[in-house]
């Protein structure tokens, strides 16, 4: 569709760079400063060109054909740009085999009752003719004229026979299945081969007259009397003539001019008749407020192709903003008057990403991911339809579950990525995405923050406290992060562990523990306790001094997890991460508590160098999000967050979060290699805790029993024939059935058919396992409405 490709931004683009002027703190190390955060763009030298798109670029993108472009009120994951239902197939219809015998017989009875005609073996049927015509054309030998009258006679009963012959045959309905209804290419292959055939019969044999019939009709006879030159041109001539109308109807049905049109980036899709001052390139919102002078510049600019599709959904969305109050109605008109369609933009300045590869409709923020296939478990009005997500089926959450091998990040997780980004760009959206080292999600400019952990280029730090003030929060949080994978350990009682200690370490110094610290006072023992105890205030931090009291009793009793917690930290206190995780305000931490904001941000972790520590800042991410989405004051925009590699952030209290994401506007999707990885406790409540579940191909026969059981049954109707031998009684009728089973091989029997109802898995383990093709998926959907759609296959590059 249009909004494939890149589009042509005359800006220069700021990267993530080094370089620490101008680069703005998103996020307060403790989230006392969210509120007047705003998205950071470090300053740093253009970056070099992207390279060159997958798609066309949009140097042909028209947006008022994208804008009045036909969307269908479609069920949850069809892709509703141009979307036409499919007509439902007829279940009676006549087989392939029978129409094909039909036209076969029609054809022989059609060209017995010709050789017939042409012997003049009836006498009475040249009657006809010489009834209309002179009678002194007859007389002695036909000249020109009865052969001209004889040819138009013969060509008028050669027409007639073939109408009768096609109605007998039923040659339209034979047509319709072998061409009409085939898919391109093959059907304007079998549409040209067809008209070949014609063609030939037509005019390379002199099997019908019609060619003589047109010869002497249009062409007199003088000019094959003169000059041999001209008639041989006024022949040819006749011959391109009647070529072009056989060949007409079956470039018509045949779809040939669709088929050689070059594809451009902007799809074929109808556009619906806009009614007068309903324009969608008009702006028809803008001149029903009273806005015309807003309308017009915004009108002027998309007529001169300088507005995209960002640009038309990002100016939308501040005008829903000025309609609600957010924004104040001076401030919009300004920004348009002044600036055009370049009005309300993103903080970081971009109006596009640098490169797509996926297909968007950002007027339904839809991404499509494929194609329903066409396979028998499809219903049929989905088959050959569009696969696509959007917010509202990725705010119920998705589960994907398939080896690396299948393609997962390029064909599901990135173009995912990438509409979110684009939503971004837009203000509607807000994404975290979470991968290791060398996932293809981009470029780093896609991205107004890039947090590379354990990368001395690094520009960015991750705020190891998430924002929160709160030190039992804080201590929650990071027990989820240590402890979560732990079956044998609580975290509620590691959470307990570690707020006996950051609570007093926060009254003392006003901040957070950093890592080595908190590790210290995990593994020092008394003497570590006794420190800190000295620096409390014994009036003040009285029930501080309580908290440090208990956790010194506790020390080395069986229950104890300080041993425990300590050697979980000791993975990220490690030289590689020492100018990370800082809390004395020495570094520029991002801070989740920023997603209230149209922020698009990468953490990229050290999974071959430090693989274990990753796993603990996975969980670390994950409740932090979930933290962070449920203490927003303003949910306008939907937060989401994209796990590449999820297996290790879901644990029990996660697993239990994640369904409270749909009524937050927030959402997460999480890759997973193997429902392996992920603990067996956890299984049954994961795949009830998402709404949209994913399968790849490469799973196994226990993995496929679980989304078996999660997707359940469906009444099917089945058909089981019975064959029953016939008993003859007649000697006659023993005879043929006995000549029958001599030339057959088989003996004469009868066919009992029984219909029933029965219920069956919409999908078997085995099937899930073995007969998804490479480059398919199973994709089950479900809306934060309740909307369902049940499991189907689709076709990835479709």
């Amino acid at each position: 569709m249009g909004t494939e490709g890149t589009y042509d931004s005359r800006r220069e683009q700021g990267g993530q760079g080094a370089g620490d002027t101008g680069a703005r703190r998103l996020g307060h190390p403790h989230g006392s400063g969210a509120e007047n955060t705003r998205v950071p763009r470090p300053a740093s030298s253009p970056p070099p060109m992207p390279p060159m798109p997958p798609r066309a670029p949009a140097v042909g993108f028209d947006v008022r054909h994208w804008l009045r472009a036909h969307r269908a009120e479609a069920e949850p994951g069809l892709w509703r740009y141009g979307h036409r239902p499919r007509v439902v197939a007829d279940t009676d219809e006549v087989p392939t085999r029978a129409l094909v015998v039909g036209a076969l017989v029609s054809i022989v009875c059609g060209v017995l009752v010709w050789a017939i005609w042409r012997t003049d073996y009836i006498v009475v049927q040249r009657l006809p003719l010489k009834l209309f015509t002179p009678s002194e054309w007859w007389r002695g030998e036909p000249g020109q004229s009865a052969r001209t009258a004889s040819a138009v006679y013969n060509s008028l009963f050669a027409a007639l026979l073939i109408y009768f012959c096609g109605r007998l045959g039923n040659w339209p309905a034979l047509y319709r299945r072998l061409v009409t209804d085939r898919p391109q290419p093959a059907r304007a292959i079998a549409a040209a081969l067809a008209g070949l055939l014609v063609v030939w019969i037509v005019l390379g044999t002199s099997l019908l007259p019609f060619f003589y019939a047109v010869l002497h009709a249009l062409v007199p006879v003088s000019v094959f009397r003169g000059d041999p030159e001209t008639a041989a041109v006024m022949g040819m001539a006749v011959y391109v003539l009647i070529g072009a109308a056989l060949l007409w109807p079956f470039a018509r049905t045949g779809g040939w001019l669709e088929f050689f049109r070059k594809a451009g980036p902007v799809a074929a899709s109808p556009e619906v008749d806009p009614t007068p001052g309903e324009d969608p390139a008009d702006w028809p919102r803008l001149r029903a407020a009273g806005q015309p002078g807003a309308a017009d510049r915004l009108a002027a600019e998309t007529a001169g192709g300088r507005v995209s599709d960002v640009d038309c959904v990002r100016i939308g969305h501040a005008w829903s903003k000025v309609e609600g109050g957010s924004l104040s109605p001076g401030v919009f008109i300004d920004g348009v008057m002044k600036k055009g369609a370049a009005a309300c933009l993103h903080p970081s300045g971009d109006r596009d990403l640098p490169v797509r590869t996926a297909t968007h409709d950002l007027l339904t923020a839809q991404v499509r991911v494929g194609a329903y296939a066409e396979h028998p478990r499809n219903p049929f009005n989905r088959r050959g339809a569009g696969a696509a997500l959007d917010p509202t089926v990725l705010g119920t959450s998705l589960l994907a579950v398939g080896p690396h091998g299948s393609d997962r990040t390029r064909r599901l997780v990135r173009p995912v990525v990438e509409s979110l980004s684009l939503q971004a760009l837009t203000g509607c959206a807000a994404v975290v995405v979470v991968s290791g080292e060398g996932a293809e999600l981009g470029p780093e400019n896609s991205y107004d923050v890039v947090v590379k952990i354990g990368c001395p280029d690094s520009v960015y730090d991750l705020d190891l406290y998430g924002g929160i003030t709160d030190p039992d929060e804080a201590a929650m949080l990071l027990s989820e992060a240590f402890t979560g994978d732990l079956p044998d350990v609580d975290s509620r009682r590691a959470a307990v562990t570690l707020g006996q200690l950051i609570g007093p370490f926060n009254a003392v110094h006003s901040r957070f523990p950093s890592l080595p610290e908190l590790r210290e006072l995990l593994d020092g023992g008394s003497r570590a306790l006794e420190g800190l105890r000295d620096e409390l205030h014994p009036e003040q931090h009285r029930s501080y001094l309580r908290e440090v009291d208990a956790r010194e009793r506790q020390l080395g009793t069986p229950g104890d997890l300080s041993g425990v917690l300590a050697d979980r930290i000791a993975f990220l206190d490690r030289p590689a991460f020492d100018a990370f995780f800082d809390t004395r305000g020495r570094s520029r931490p991002f801070s989740l508590r920023a997603l209230e904001h149209p922020v698009r941000v990468r953490i990229v972790l050290p999974e071959r160098s430090h693989p274990e520590a990753s796993r603990i800042l996975t969980r670390l991410v994950f409740a932090q999000f979930l933290s962070s989405v449920a203490a927003r004051r303003d949910a306008s925009l939907f937060a989401a967050l994209v796990l590449d590699d999820a297996a290790s952030a879901l644990t029990t209290e996660s697993v239990r979060s994640v369904q409270r994401l749909r009524q937050l506007n927030a959402g997460a999707v999480l890759a997973v290699r193997s429902l392996d990885d992920v603990g067996p406790h956890l299984h049954a409540a994961l795949l009830g805790a998402v709404g949209c579940r994913m399968t790849f191909p490469g799973i196994t026969t226990w993995e496929g029993k679980r989304f078996a059981e999660a997707w359940g049954k469906e009444w099917v109707e089945t058909r089981e024939v019975a064959q029953h031998t016939v008993f003859a009684d007649q000697p006659f009728t023993r005879a043929l059935h006995a000549l029958r089973k001599l030339v057959t091989g088989k003996a004469v029997t009868t066919d009992a058919v029984t219909v029933r109802q029965v219920e069956r898995e919409r999908w078997s383990a085995s099937e899930l396992a073995y007969s998804v093709p490479a480059g398919h998926a199973v994709l089950s959907l479900t809306t934060v409405q309740g909307e369902h759609a049940p499991p189907l296959l689709v076709h990835l590059d479709g």
